[in-house]
């Protein structure tokens, strides 16, 4: 049973490397269809197994994700904002930098993931049922708080908050499949190449620095720290506040945040939110993550000792996760400045199109084309465009409209 357990845990490290550092191939896809093939794949492992892959495959992803979205600005809907200060870290030549900021978040994010597990596990059952009746006006409350804190530019990001959401509600009442996907991927994604290829922008040479040459004050390590506990746990149980949402929130908790400090709380709230959903859904049986879907479909009596397993199984893989994301991050960062990078976002762009009808069909390129250019309007407009994460939270506001 333990050399079991290794062995999906190695295999799910490595799945979750692939669906890392290749855009479009989500972990939801590969969970789900692990969920839709598991009456083959119980014949030879066990429940428990298949979720040691599932929980090893997806920390790692969270881990890995920030490489194609830094280098590639190709994002997923978790690493959508790492684009706006990756981007810049990335023409500065420091790429591999902006990367690394980001998996030291990811590290961080371990032991706040153990540290918040016994009081999510007291505390959550006993507040839970009240929230969702003061939902509609949490995430309203949060919205114009966003809208609010844009100074000058309020008219501009109401406007793109409103287009993104009418857009997002629009998307997510069709019959589309992986909806997200053309969605997050023509906001972010897109619009973001599209402006790349207008500029004719040139990737310079990137500068491989050492570890120990990439620091973060102790000031700096504390206020991203603090700012995680208090963002980062709502985000992990209500509804449409993901990580982008929760980094949103830990920027406002810390106040002027620099740029590096930005990308380490993306990277920290991404893995927090994902490893855990898994506790949420022990605690309370509400699923907020895809991986934590499938975790619920295969295991039908959740019980303390799967709970053990899965943080075990969350440590040991954040372990690999953290010298792959070092190795890998090198290779490519090495490489980048070697290719043309107007022809790269060109194909890039191409490729993400060939994904959006392969896994969306056409409804969802049309889809993609009118987020794409609702991204432009807002880079036009030059507000900023965590605005564009509307497209997630209006669509929930009506969601708990019902009861108030």
């Amino acid at each position: 049973m333990l050399i079991e357990l290794i062995i999906v845990l190695i295999v799910g490290v490595l799945a979750g490397t692939i669906t890392g550092l290749t855009p479009g191939i989500h972990i939801n896809l590969v969970a789900l269809f692990l969920v839709s093939a598991s009456a083959f794949f119980l014949n030879f492992l066990t429940p428990v197994s298949l979720v040691v892959f599932i929980v090893a495959m997806s920390i790692t992803h969270t881990f890995l994700d920030f490489i194609p979205s830094i280098l590639l600005g190709a994002p997923d809907e978790d690493t959508s904002l790492s684009i706006l200060p990756g981007h810049k870290f990335l023409l500065e030549g420091k790429g591999y930098e902006a990367i690394i900021y980001t998996l030291y978040g990811s590290s961080i994010a371990i032991p706040i993931i153990l540290l918040l597990t016994p009081f999510f596990l007291l505390f959550l059952p006993q507040i839970f049922y009240y929230l969702r009746f003061v939902m509609f006006f949490i995430l309203i409350t949060a919205s114009l708080y966003m809208i609010l804190r844009d100074g000058k530019s309020r008219a501009w990001a109401f406007i793109i908050f409103m287009l993104s959401g009418f857009l997002g509600t629009a998307t997510l009442n069709l019959s589309v499949k992986e909806s997200l996907l053309p969605l997050l991927t023509g906001l972010f994604g897109a619009s973001s190449l599209i402006t790349s290829i207008k500029k004719k922008e040139k990737i310079p040479e990137q500068k491989i620095s050492k570890l120990k040459d990439i620091k973060m004050s102790r000031k700096e390590i504390k206020n991203v720290t603090l700012a995680i506990l208090l963002a980062s746990p709502l985000c992990s149980f209500l509804p449409a506040l993901g990580s982008s949402q929760a980094a949103v929130i830990g920027s406002d908790i810390l106040g002027k945040t620099e740029q590096k400090e930005f990308l380490m709380l993306l990277g920290s709230v991404n893995t927090i939110v994902m490893g855990l959903s898994f506790v949420t859904l022990y605690s309370i049986q509400k699923a907020r993550t895809g991986s934590a879907v499938a975790v619920s479909k295969l295991i039908e009596n959740f019980t303390a000792g799967n709970l053990f397993i899965i943080l075990l199984a969350i440590l040991f893989s954040s372990v690999l996760a953290f010298f792959l994301t070092i190795f890998l991050s090198k290779f490519f960062a090495k490489r980048i400045s070697l290719i043309s990078y107007n022809k790269l976002s060109i194909f890039i762009l191409a490729f993400l199109v060939l994904i959006v009808l392969l896994f969306s069909g056409f409804l969802g390129f049309l889809i993609f084309l009118t987020a794409c250019f609702t991204g432009l309007v807002a880079i036009s407009a030059g507000v900023r465009r965590t605005h564009l994460m509307g497209s997630l939270m209006l669509p929930s506001i009506l969601l708990y409209l019902p009861f108030i």
